[in-house]
């Protein structure tokens, strides 16, 4: 197979979409409602295609590395991940509910909640998230 390389533009884009969702990473490995996984996948794809070296230096990166190693090698999450997300979903269908959107709307966004939430409810769980957070109280 083929890599195309991409042109200067889209690296860049790459780039900043790398940057932006590495700080929210970092946020999230610090904040306790926002999930640091997420972001982090989407940071070393976006720095896989941007740049070699940004891509290196996530994956180097102690906190960050169980996570995504975790994803690729199992495809697993960490079970806090996966009860924020469940938490954030409810938590958002309600709000939709409460400012009385069609009935149309909720239902199809109840379907999309469920098959993301069985999706990761699927998935195995790592056991990395206690890790992370005692690492980040040292």
């Amino acid at each position: 197979m083929v890599k195309t390389v991409p042109s200067k533009r889209a690296q860049l884009g790459y780039l900043v979409l790398a940057y932006t969702a590495t700080a929210l990473g970092i946020a999230g490995v610090f904040l306790p409602l926002l999930p640091a996984t997420p972001f982090l996948l989407v940071a070393v794809w976006a720095a896989s295609r941007g740049s070699q070296r940004v891509h290196d230096w996530i994956y180097s990166q102690p906190q960050f590395a169980r996570l995504i190693n975790d994803w690729h090698e199992q495809g697993a999450v960490p079970s806090s991940a996966k009860w924020l997300a469940t938490a954030m979903m409810i938590a958002s269908w309600s709000f939709l509910l409460w400012s009385g959107y069609h009935w149309g709307f909720l239902l199809g966004m109840s379907l999309f909640f469920l098959c993301i939430g069985a999706f990761l409810w699927a998935r195995p769980t790592s056991g990395h998230s206690q890790i992370i957070k005692e690492s980040t109280r040292e």
